[in-house]
């Protein structure tokens, strides 16, 4: 009985180890490079740019987070010139959400007046703030943010 056990978690395990393995090939070998670059090379882009955005999303919070999302950005970027997708991606050990925001390119996107985009921002707070229940202040705060490049 324990020969018959062992061989069964030994072959579920070589199962596991090759499933995990062929998806970190799949995985890598379609990845596109990215590279982040000085403020004078960016003035001269023409291509796409990728927006990140780096915000502080406890456990307890994610579904509030993804809702104002849907109702605040989502509809308002869609609505963007310039807009070509973006995906949200949480990390709950760190409990950090990275936003990749695709545009054509970075003029359209710079384009955007700053006063719209503040707006979007504030209604996006309110609504987080009346899902969490925190009326203290952002419960989305961003930690860090920036641009990429595709190479």
């Amino acid at each position: 009985m324990k020969n018959y056990l062992s061989e069964i978690f030994n072959t579920r395990l070589i199962s596991l180890v090759g499933s995990i393995s062929a998806a970190l090939i799949i995985f890598a070998s379609n990845t596109q490079a990215v590279q982040s670059i000085s403020s004078s090379e960016v003035i001269d882009s023409k291509g796409p740019v990728i927006e990140y955005l780096m915000l502080s999303v406890p456990t307890q919070e994610k579904e509030a987070w993804l809702n104002a999302e849907r109702q605040t950005w989502e509809p308002w970027l869609n609505r963007q010139k310039g807009f070509v997708g973006r995906q949200l991606l949480w990390d709950p050990n760190n409990e950090e959400a990275i936003l990749l925001i695709t545009w054509s390119t970075r003029s359209l996107w710079k384009d955007i007046p700053q006063i719209e985009i503040d707006r979007v921002q504030e209604l996006f707070e309110q609504i987080a703030m009346d899902l969490t229940g925190d009326h203290s202040s952002n419960p989305f705060p961003i930690k860090s943010q920036g641009e990429l490049f595709p190479q």
